[in-house]
């Protein structure tokens, strides 16, 4: 096979890869985000609903109603589902867990990034030496990593395709750097 050719096919395998990666960690992000948004919802209902049980049961004390009491104890039977619902769950952990696959994901990312930037001034046989690697440490992290559900890959592909979020125009990367090291 022409050298040539099998570079170009080469490069198009390790776009497609890093697409891949890049899809990943996005959905990871977002995965995260969505279980951060959840965890401090549920957060503040615990304590809003301890608080209104708590009121209610010390307001009933006080006036001695028994509307009260009632709804105090609708309001506790609440916050008593939603602990035994929460309980079942650890979602800080699951929060690490995916920041750590996306942190793990960022820097395959970039090292396809590095070799894709490279990939007309290395040989051949050193790229497809780094493809392997890549390739593996890409398995590895999809092996040890929790998996993310289809809302958090259909909010990537929005953010991905739609609104460009992990890329940036020349302009945009120009104005971000030092004044000396900018365009003229």
């Amino acid at each position: 096979m022409n050298e040539n050719i099998y570079r170009g096919e080469l490069e198009v395998q390790l776009k497609e890869a890093y697409g891949r990666v890049l899809y990943t960690y996005t959905s990871h992000l977002k995965f995260m985000n969505m279980l951060d948004k959840k965890h401090r919802r549920l957060k503040y209902a615990q304590i809003i609903l301890s608080a209104l049980s708590f009121t209610g049961f010390f307001v009933t004390i006080i006036f001695d109603k028994i509307a009260l009491a009632f709804i105090s104890g609708i309001v506790s039977l609440i916050l008593l589902c939603l602990n035994l619902y929460y309980k079942e769950f650890n979602l800080p952990e699951d929060i690490k867990q995916h920041r750590m696959a996306s942190d793990k994901l960022w820097l395959i990312r970039e090292k396809y990034i590095s070799l894709l930037t490279d990939i007309n001034v290395k040989n051949i046989d050193d790229i497809v030496i780094q493809r392997d690697n890549l390739q593996q440490e890409t398995a590895d992290v999809y092996s040890t990593s929790p998996k993310t559900n289809s809302k958090s890959y259909k909010e990537a592909q929005k953010a991905l395709k739609s609104e460009e979020e992990q890329f940036f125009s020349s302009g945009e990367l120009d104005k971000m750097l030092p004044e000396h090291l900018r365009n003229k």
